[in-house]
């Protein structure tokens, strides 16, 4: 299948990207790794008159720490993340890691992931879980938009006409944080997830303790989403078996799986229990230094 014909944009720097898309509205996509806008106009489901490319911008670039805070440039491929850095944190290296093959990997971008917003996402379970916050930048200025709040639904977000994801920014790794991120396919390879779900924890300082705790479920809802239950089950309790276990059933609870082809709602309900446990006990391992310890 050939690409249709369209006009082909490379801005020189944020302000001009902004403007380009402000002057032709609808008529114009954003273009990053393009993992799924070039197949999408090769299967004809969009016809863009023109294409921005943003590769270039260096706004959208790199990776920083400053004042406990971390920033991720929109155009990090989720082969960085999977490789991982010190300012990475590990549940996000697992998600990235977890995305397509390596060919698509070394494409598909931060920011892509994000503005796709499928509710399967690997790279934004992770950013939700972590408490991550989307920053848009349009002609009115920049904004910084919560994760928990940013997805409306398969394909749309917070994000208005006109605006371009640039980073988004999330808490340093540190000492007694941990997080697990665990998927289920159909295959084992090349698998949009059945079921997904990212658990970050954090300890009290006698190791013992979950002072907090968020679960992020994936494919059991139009977007992605956090189990209040979860969070409310771990809050406050020992880390053991038994929070674990209520955890896991008051995610499914919260889960609002659908009958598919791919499996039925019952299905995903008992897997979201189960993936449940396994990336709370590899965050919890994480959290307490054991980072060799798996479910």
């Amino acid at each position: 299948m050939l690409l249709p014909a369209f006009e082909y944009y490379r801005p020189q720097s944020l302000a001009e990207a902004i403007t380009l898309l402000g002057e032709m509205g609808e008529a114009a996509r954003p273009l990053a790794g393009g993992t799924d806008l070039l197949v999408n106009l090769k299967l004809k489901k969009l016809a863009p008159k023109a294409l921005l490319d943003l590769s270039g911008l260096a706004e959208l670039q790199g990776l920083a720490q400053e004042n406990g805070k971390v920033s991720l440039g929109a155009l990090n491929t989720a082969s960085r993340l999977a490789v991982g850095s010190p300012q990475v944190p590990r549940v996000l290296s697992m998600g990235a890691g977890a995305l397509g093959s390596p060919q698509v990997r070394n494409r598909a971008t931060l920011g892509g992931n994000l503005v796709t917003a499928r509710p399967a996402a690997d790279i934004c379970l992770p950013l939700l879980a972590l408490g991550a916050q989307a920053v848009l930048a349009g002609p009115g200025g920049t904004r910084e938009v919560p994760l928990d709040g940013y997805f409306k639904g398969p394909g749309y977000t917070v994000k208005e006409p006109g605006e371009i994801l640039t980073k988004v920014l999330l808490e340093a790794p540190r000492p007694g944080v941990g997080g697990g991120y665990q998927k289920l396919g159909l295959r084992q390879a090349m698998e949009i997830a059945l079921v997904n779900v990212a658990a970050v924890v954090m300890l009290e300082d006698d190791g013992s303790t979950i002072k907090e705790a968020r679960v992020a479920l994936g494919a059991v809802a139009p977007t992605p989403l956090l189990s209040p239950g979860a969070a409310q089950a771990l809050a406050g309790q020992s880390a053991d078996e038994a929070a674990i276990e209520a955890a896991a059933e008051a995610a499914a609870a919260d889960a609002k799986p659908i009958d598919d082809h791919r499996g039925s709602a019952a299905y995903r309900r008992d897997m979201v229990r189960t993936l449940t446990k396994r990336a709370l006990k590899q965050a919890l391992a994480q959290a307490q230094g054991n980072e060799e310890a798996q479910a």
